[in-house]
């Protein structure tokens, strides 16, 4: 069974310095039809204004994953790491028992766009941390790239939950097929252009939650890039 969320029903805000769209609810968009899905309690879609951003400011019990769709952003926390987060970069911020951090545009001329996603911990009160990878289009195109896991096999971030986290670029035309074993917990985010997930149709935006599929059969329709959350 597919669900789609589509883009335009997502909260909305747009502050000026920042517009964003919700998947889930968030701050002050509320709606109890969508509080989340399993342990995936947040995505959030931003555009972020050139010398703007998020200043310090604190989490608790939250597995935090930044996914930069186009531009750069800034990251610093009460870990003392610093970095600069680029297309192809995945970030993985464990909360835990308190972590303060702040996420600026680290351009002055072009505005940032990402998504970032929070996750249920397994547990309350880990330890924080912090871990920072790359991956190429040439790994992405035409196939699933683990770029998140509960073990952190393959070179992935990571996530102290029961996922597997994929990233996929494809060109118009391509196909791709995941097992989902029997009864599964799927949602599948599209970043960029269009596809079909087991013949429904999804566009930029959108997102869909897929349960009790034996298997995922993704076409892109477009040049396409989306996310796959498959909690096990």
């Amino acid at each position: 069974m597919i669900n789609i969320r589509k883009s335009e029903d997502r909260g909305a805000a747009n502050h000026g310095w920042l517009d964003t769209k919700h998947s889930f609810s968030f701050a002050q968009y509320y709606d109890p039809e969508h509080m989340g899905f399993g342990p995936l309690r947040v995505i959030n879609e931003d555009w972020i204004n050139a010398d703007s951003g998020f200043p310090t400011h604190g989490h608790e019990d939250m597995e935090i994953v930044t996914y930069i769709v186009d531009g750069a952003l800034e990251h610093q926390d009460s870990m003392k790491n610093g970095s600069i987060i680029r297309p192809g970069d995945i970030q993985r911020m464990t909360a835990g028992t308190g972590v303060r951090h702040s996420e600026y545009n680290a351009s002055n001329e072009a505005p940032v766009h990402l998504l970032q996603i929070w996750i249920l911990p397994e547990k309350e009160g880990l330890e924080p941390g912090y871990e920072q990878a790359h991956f190429t289009a040439k790994e992405k195109q035409g196939k699933l790239r683990l770029v998140g896991s509960r073990d952190g096999r393959d070179g992935s971030v990571t996530i102290h939950q029961s996922v597997d986290l994929y990233a996929s670029l494809l060109e118009a035309g391509d196909q791709i097929s995941h097992d989902l074993k029997g009864k599964t917990s799927v949602w599948l985010q599209v970043v960029k252009g269009s596809l079909s997930a087991n013949k429904a149709a999804l566009k930029a935006g959108d997102g869909a939650s897929i349960t009790d599929e034996k298997t995922l059969k993704v076409e892109a329709t477009e040049g396409a890039e989306f996310l796959l959350f498959h909690f096990t």
